[in-house]
């Protein structure tokens, strides 16, 4: 029952959650409901023991701190994730009328994965800049929910060797179609658009659409599958999940130890912004947690991060794409990811420390290596451990289809992650 009652509460929070400020919004609304208070970065800052904070940045970051007994002398426990996966971002001025169909200009954010996005029922949600009917600034966020858009695929008997090589032109090929117009040379205004949309949302006071962040998603809710319901299959599971999963840890982890989620932006387009991990977010965090330089680096000595970021399953159709002994299998446990050339964080005493956690816990674990003739990705592990010289672990739920619209994780998987997070925030001692 407890693996049904994750799975579903995942489902509402990927419903909850179609683009990074969605799942910040998410997130903030079950840190307020559970005693989390928030900071304001351009307020003086009090922290007290046992008090729960948490800090948004941009919209679309959020850090959640619990002040346990002795930050200094315990250190810090910490989970780390991102809030962004690969999507199709509107671009500044999109209206496209092509024979007659409205359709929007879309941009590639991070490394998609094109051909599965193409005859899905998309919707648009995103945040919108606007100014009221007092001419001041301000922002909302926007989500259409309903399907208002398809890429429709070309027919094969007009691309008769698709099936032997498809090559995907982004600016051509994937604008999705909206409408039909009633003439070729119409051109809806998108920002009209935008504007009805969020009246019909309750925003009353809008007087000009100024400017938007915006993504297309698949609106299919994620869902359970397999013969004995195996397998979960969703939207943004990378890396969505990984917040899900750091932020049902924290909730549920035992008071007394200092512990820190961190879920960054922009991960999949290489971390460096104001609100991504190669950002000062979590340093200064730190910074003004813990004012005297030399009190702050005792702390992060004792500390460490667990980088949740999901790892490459090993796929029944393609097991040669992966090293022989380092295939990890869904519904195995978590898994380790490592890298020679420091892609991922991880060393033997990071790793070694997980894998005691996961003992203690009965839980299976596994280990992720790349072959040594294929590029490795990375993740906000290796950028966090030199950003603030924490040591640093790089673990994720083995999937399938990563960057895919839709991508596949085992259901036991992500039970097991969150049982041994929770005891990487419950523990009372510092790291050595």
């Amino acid at each position: 029952m407890a693996q049904v009652a994750i799975t579903d509460k995942l489902t509402r929070f990927l419903q909850a959650s179609p683009t990074p400020f969605h799942a910040v919004a998410a997130m903030v609304e079950q840190l307020e409901a559970a005693g989390f208070q928030a900071l304001h970065e351009g307020d003086a800052w009090h922290f007290k023991p046992g008090g729960k904070y948490y800090v948004v940045r941009n919209g679309s970051s959020v850090l959640a701190y619990v002040h346990g007994d002795n930050p200094i002398a315990q250190g810090i426990h910490m989970v780390g994730a991102h809030t962004d996966s690969p999507c199709l971002k509107v671009k500044p001025n999109p209206e496209v009328n092509s024979c007659g169909y409205y359709q929007l200009g879309v941009e590639v954010y991070g490394g998609v994965l094109l051909a599965p996005w193409f005859d899905r029922d998309l919707s648009l949600a995103g945040r919108v800049n606007y100014l009221n009917k007092a001419r001041e600034h301000s922002v909302a966020l926007v989500n259409f929910e309903r399907a208002i858009a398809t890429i429709p695929s070309l027919a094969i008997h007009l691309d008769r060797e698709v099936n032997k090589s498809r090559n995907i032109n982004p600016q051509t090929d994937i604008p999705p179609v909206l409408a039909q117009l009633p003439g070729l040379e119409s051109k809806p205004d998108f920002r009209s658009l935008l504007a009805e949309q969020l009246g019909k949302q309750g925003c009353d006071d809008l007087s000009q659409v100024l400017d938007y962040e915006l993504c297309f998603y698949d609106t299919q809710p994620g869902t359970t599958l397999g013969l004995n319901n195996e397998f979960y299959v969703g939207a943004r599971l990378d890396n969505l999940l990984s917040c899900f999963v750091g932020l049902e840890a924290l909730l549920t982890a035992d008071a007394g130890q200092s512990q820190l989620l961190i879920c960054n932006d922009h991960e999949e387009v290489g971390s460096m912004s104001a609100c991504g991990a190669q950002g000062p977010m979590l340093r200064q965090f730190l910074e003004r947690l813990l004012p005297d330089a030399e009190a702050r680096n005792r702390a992060i000595d004792r500390s460490m991060m667990i980088s949740a970021d999901n790892a490459h399953g090993i796929h029944p159709n393609y097991p040669d794409k992966h090293d022989q002994n380092h295939g990890p299998l869904l519904n195995k446990g978590p898994v380790i990811k490592i890298n020679a050339n420091q892609r991922y964080a991880s060393n033997s005493e990071t790793s070694a420390y997980f894998r005691h956690l996961c003992q203690q816990l009965n839980v299976p674990v596994q280990a992720f290596v790349v072959r040594t003739d294929m590029a490795c990705g990375s993740t906000i592990g290796p950028i966090t451990a030199a950003e603030i010289g924490l040591r640093t672990l790089d673990v994720g739920v083995p999937t399938w289809g990563m960057h895919s619209i839709r991508e596949t994780a085992g259901t036991t998987d992500m039970v097991d992650l969150i049982n041994v997070l929770r005891a990487h925030f419950s523990a009372h001692s510092r790291i050595k």
